[in-house]
């Protein structure tokens, strides 16, 4: 398979669930303090990964969460976000300007910093309160809602959280390998079909809507240099959909949390207006071991990024062209 270190994916995928002892100290110090409210904040891929760990918590808890996009917060600002807060950020450089200017500001205000920062040394590793470093690709969701299920598990609101890690644990890592390579063949069809699409429409819901969103934006357009659209799919039916034609290329993410009817009435409309459409539903991966009531937890992105990233290995080598080639980012002063 192109692109697919077995051993190190494992490895990878095993490694960021150990980190959930360095985790569960971080969260019970800052409980322990106190706090009044969770900010995720991010930029491009960072922005989509915090939308998926926002849209989690607000389905299962009570606690306060919400999204902060880093360019909006050091233009805007956040009343609402104060010293009591608890700020969360990921970086693999540890430099991402925009992030960097947004903690500058965050800093001012007194908010407790989590970064997992891959970099050690760097600026936004210096500047957080709490570091996780551990720099492995796709692992950043792992972490994200790691975190986010301590503060439930504090909050009274996960009493199973032991067991859901233990299944994890066991199985995770072996079982989004096999997923993986059961998408191969797909992938491969998909990237032949759509390779040199004028434009793609790629369409989600729940915590599939932050893959989405990066999906099309991170990897569709900035990697791979094909034009894209994201579209929630609640939002579809109110916009884009007056555009959809025969011909139209149009892709349909399914996952397994609270909002998949969102996404099941897409799935039921497009055969009707459409002869060009996709539909990846995680549920046709499933993983041995991992509890249906946990499917919708974390698994439905993590597979469908697995899907994703075989879609991607096959367009780069059918299209020739490298997917770390970037014409503009990072390549002068923005």
């Amino acid at each position: 398979m192109l692109k697919f270190n077995e051993t190190k994916q494992i490895e990878d995928i095993k490694g960021a669930l150990a980190l959930r002892p360095q985790v569960e100290k971080m969260v019970d110090e800052v409980w322990e303090k106190g706090f009044d409210s969770i900010y995720y904040l991010g930029i491009g891929g960072t922005y989509a990964s915090a939308m998926q760990a926002v849209t989690y918590i607000n389905g299962k808890s009570n606690l306060p969460a919400y999204v902060q996009h880093a360019a909006e917060y050091y233009t805007t600002g956040n009343r609402r976000l104060t010293k009591e807060s608890i700020v969360i950020l990921s970086s693999v450089t540890g430099t991402t300007q925009e992030v960097v200017k947004a903690v500058e500001e965050i800093k001012t205000v007194g908010a407790t910093l989590i970064g997992f920062i891959d970099a050690k040394g760097s600026i936004l590793a210096e500047k957080c309160d709490y570091v996780v470093t551990y720099p492995a690709p796709g692992t950043e969701q792992i972490k994200f809602f790691m975190l986010a299920d301590r503060l439930m598990k504090n909050n009274g609101e996960f009493d199973d959280y032991e067991e859901y890690y233990q299944e994890l644990e066991e199985h995770l890592p072996v079982g989004l390998i096999e997923a993986e390579k059961k998408a191969d063949d797909f992938g491969l069809k998909f990237a032949q079909a759509h390779r040199h699409d004028e434009m793609h429409y790629f369409i989600g819901a729940g915590n599939q809507w932050g893959a989405v969103y990066s999906y099309a934006m991170c990897y569709w357009e900035e990697q791979s240099w094909l034009p894209s659209k994201s579209i929630h799919a609640a939002e579809f039916l109110h916009g884009t959909l007056e555009i959809v034609e025969e011909t139209t290329a149009v892709t349909l993410f399914i996952g397994e949390d609270e909002q998949r009817p969102l996404a099941e009435r897409v799935a039921n409309l497009l055969p009707r207006i459409c002869a060009n459409y996709t539909i990846i539903d995680s549920k046709d991966y499933p993983i041995a071991g991992i509890s249906e009531k946990y499917r919708g937890r974390v698994l439905s992105f993590l597979l469908m990024h697995c899907v994703t990233q075989r879609i991607d290995a096959h367009v780069e080598q059918l299209n020739c062209h490298p997917l770390d080639i970037r014409r503009y980012y990072r390549q002068f002063d923005y």
